[in-house]
């Protein structure tokens, strides 16, 4: 399509892939419907220039044999009669004119000689005017002038019912080839609506494996596509839960013989390390349960009394975390994974700035809005989006003075995904970072 467009600069085709097949299939189409009518009107147009022409000879022919034989006297009274829609005969020498040297005018002038059989000499003028007319002048067998005055009208006029005919004809072709680009394009567009809608953890019903072979073939292979990737994941996040329960045995033990040996600063050192690794492990488990579900049920909550509480809870241990603005209205969703996001977002503006505020407001969209905002370092534009990926550290702020596992983000998106809504990450005018989750 880009080497179509390359070859045709002017034109600008459609954005989506139904609008396309339909333009090329209705161009397509329209083009060799008018074909087969410009065929069809040409072989009719030839066929009756040939009867016109054949008649226009005989009938002269005739015409003129007739007068040539009555008394000059009785001539008159059959002019009229002999004469026919697209020509009529003049007894007198008629106007003066010019010679013709147009295709139709030879032909014309070629079937009047040929009536005449070259009995009598013929002189064939245009006479100038708006109209197309022609004057052939010949002198019968008694010296008397005789003038044809030709007209040359159409050799096959349009009937009036036939443009509505064709406007019709039009209409169906518009509408049949609407319908199958329609046809033909449905089963791509319920793939891709399946696809946005992909949720392993939710067991929905499948796609659709009936219509065409092609289609039910497709069908067939993204319903299997998806019980893998369900499975993959399943399987990654019970290793992954596995992995961080069985660690924390050997960690329990080993904190305490810590606890149980002489103070030193090595002893501090070591119980230092296992206390990352207890947190390590401990956003391991939150992680995998994150991903798997904890099978929460949907709450209406007050989200005045909702984010009051969780900033109370934050005050009451000396951290500096402020409700900024009015915060009014309700939700639906899952209180503990909306805490949970909430208390993630919470955690890094401390760590990174020691203080944290929060602001609810309600976008055109009715959709609730929470940000979490903090005067810290904020993220690299360039990496706000790997800052999601599980395990993600920056070098300059995430390290073992300030602590973290690069989890409390991934977990808080994991969450927002189960909650139906959104997570956006952008640095702040003046410095600072906001984390935002919006609620649908």
């Amino acid at each position: 399509m880009r080497s179509s467009v390359a070859m045709l600069p002017g034109l600008k085709w459609p954005r989506t892939l139904r609008s396309r097949i339909f333009l090329i299939l209705l161009i397509g189409l329209a083009f060799a419907y008018g074909l087969s009518f410009s065929v069809l009107y040409m072989e009719r147009y030839m066929s009756a220039k040939a009867v016109m022409l054949g008649t226009l000879e005989n009938d002269v022919a005739t015409s003129i044999a007739v007068l040539d034989r009555l008394p000059a006297a009785e001539r008159g009274d059959l002019v009229d009669w002999l004469s026919r829609g697209n020509y009529r005969f003049e007894l007198g020498p008629g106007l003066a004119g010019v010679p013709d040297a147009s295709s139709k005018g030879r032909e014309i002038a070629g079937k009047i000689e040929a009536a005449v059989r070259h009995r009598f000499p013929i002189r064939i003028e245009r006479i100038p005017g708006e109209v197309n007319r022609l004057q052939a002048h010949l002198t019968l067998s008694d010296g008397s002038p005789l003038t044809i005055d030709v007209t040359p009208r159409g050799v096959m006029p349009i009937a009036e019912w036939l443009p509505y005919v064709f406007a019709v004809q039009m209409a169906l072709l518009i509408l049949c080839t609407w319908f199958a680009v329609r046809l033909a394009i449905r089963p791509l567009g319920e793939l891709a609506a399946a696809a946005d809608a992909l949720d392993p953890d939710r067991k929905g019903p499948g796609l659709s494996e009936t219509g065409p072979s092609e289609v039910a073939h497709a069908a067939r292979a993204f319903n299997a596509m998806r019980e893998r990737i369900a499975h993959y994941l399943e399987e990654r996040v019970q290793i992954l839960a596995a992995i961080s329960h069985d660690l924390q045995t050997p960690i329990t033990r080993m904190r305490l013989r810590a606890d149980m040996a002489e103070d030193s600063p090595e002893k501090d050192k070591l119980v230092s390390d296992l206390a990352e690794i207890q947190r390590l492990v401990q956003d391991g488990i939150a992680y995998a349960r994150s991903a798997h579900g904890s099978g929460e049920k949907n709450a209406r909550i007050d989200l005045s009394s909702f984010i009051d509480s969780i900033a109370y809870d934050y005050q009451d241990t000396g951290k500096d975390v402020a409700v900024v603005g009015l915060v009014e209205g309700a939700a639906f969703t899952r209180p503990h994974a909306l805490r949970r996001i909430l208390s993630n977002f919470i955690d890094n503006a401390l760590k990174f700035a020691g203080s944290a505020e929060i602001t609810v407001e309600h976008n055109a969209e009715k959709a609730v809005v929470i940000s979490v905002m903090d005067r810290g370092p904020g993220i690299p534009d360039d990496m706000l989006e790997a800052a999601m990926q599980p395990f993600f550290r920056l070098e300059q702020s995430r390290n073992r003075e300030t602590g973290g596992t690069g989890l409390g983000l991934a977990i808080a998106q994991q969450l927002t995904a189960k909650l139906g809504g959104s997570l956006r990450l952008y640095n702040r005018p003046g410095g600072g970072l906001a984390a935002e989750v919006t609620l649908r």
